[in-house]
């Protein structure tokens, strides 16, 4: 029965697995990466568990990592990716709260070899239960864009309902996760600012009041316009470079600015004067580093991210799957900025990894 302690070595779903599986692996900085097989570990050791991974998610952060561009550097030869969703196989002992056949997501910290692999063994604490209302492919895209929104917009800026944000990047994974949560569990007034009209449309279908357009329209300008001159109360920005330049330009007074990242490749430098004018906040935000300095409020993160789930408030947006044989053009599809929402990688699927 689930919750009762397990005393046996290993309990797996069937005998005779295969001896081995594929990985994704980075060899060399900035060049493809490869296929490769894996010896399989046999025993599991007290407190693990053996996950048969479905599907994987692709990051900005695993692409910058696999480049030497992160602020995490990862010896080489290196298994990337973080989140991953798949089900449990094997227990190791004193497991309890999982049993073979459920479901899971969970990330793989840093340090540990990534999720771009057929399997992997992880500890109990760091899996969590997939709601039913996920398919695998929803469950791997749902925890670094939206346990980042959800921490950034209730434990960093403390949004308010009827309070007015201005998300950058929109249609990334974590900006469209930032819209979702502002608009559909905040009930905020939400200022999306992205690169295209059909990005837009799909921004506007997540809850976005007013779409701007960075390629025709200012930034400052139509915030300023859509505010009665006021400025945003809340801006999440995750470009960097000029756009947070205009962001400082348009917050409102007392305002918070959430620095997320800095996708256009440029950290920019912050005027001490302007915030001292504005009486505004610039408030960082690196959620993964929480796992390590703060375990209650990464949890709690997760945790009420999967309720919202349950309660099908929020539900992440996938643009595009590709097998783990193509994770590189997997990659070039994220950086040539085509994505909107999340891009996941098939494995459970990818018939090529079992020729």
């Amino acid at each position: 029965m689930r919750g009762q302690p397990n005393h046996l070595t290993a309990v797996a779903v069937s005998t005779g697995v295969p001896k081995h599986y594929k990985v994704a692996v980075c060899s060399e900085l900035g060049k493809p990466l490869n296929i490769e097989t894996r010896p399989r570990v046999e025993e599991l050791s007290q407190g693990q568990v053996r996950v048969a991974i479905h599907n994987a998610a692709v990051n900005f952060a695993d692409i910058l990592t696999c480049a030497g561009k992160y602020q995490e550097k990862p010896e080489l030869p290196f298994v990337p990716g973080a989140e991953f969703s798949g089900e449990v196989t094997e227990l190791g002992e004193d497991v309890t709260s999982l049993r073979a056949g459920d479901r899971v997501l969970g990330l793989c910290m840093p340090g540990a070899e990534g999720s771009y692999a057929q399997e992997r063994i992880l500890p109990e604490i760091s899996l969590y239960q997939v709601p039913s209302s996920l398919d695998y492919r929803g469950a791997a895209a749902l925890m670094v864009s939206y346990c980042t929104a959800w921490m950034a917009l209730k434990r960093k800026a403390k949004l308010k309902e009827g309070e007015t944000i201005l998300i950058t990047s929109a249609a990334g994974a974590v900006g469209l996760a930032a819209v979702d949560l502002a608009a559909n569990v905040f009930n905020a007034k939400v200022i999306a600012a992205c690169g295209s009209p059909e990005k837009g449309a799909i921004v506007k279908q997540k809850g976005a009041h007013t779409v701007i357009d960075y390629r025709t329209e200012s930034v400052k300008g139509r915030v300023k316009e859509l505010t009665d001159g006021q400025g945003a109360d809340v801006i999440f920005d995750a470009v960097g470079g000029d756009v947070f330049k205009d962001c400082l330009r348009c917050v409102a007074f007392e305002g918070r600015i959430l620095v997320i990242g800095f996708a256009s490749g440029d950290i920019p430098r912050i005027p001490a004067n302007v915030l001292l004018v504005k009486s505004c906040s610039v408030i960082g935000l690196y959620w993964g580093s929480y796992s390590m300095r703060d375990p209650l409020a990464f949890k709690e993160s997760v945790n009420g991210v999967l309720q919202l789930v349950k309660e099908k408030k929020i539900s992440p947006h996938i643009s595009r799957a590709f097998p783990l044989s193509q994770v590189n053009e997997a990659f070039q599809f994220v950086m040539s900025r085509k994505s909107v929402g999340k891009v996941v990688l098939d494995i459970a699927s990818d018939a090529s990894l079992n020729a």
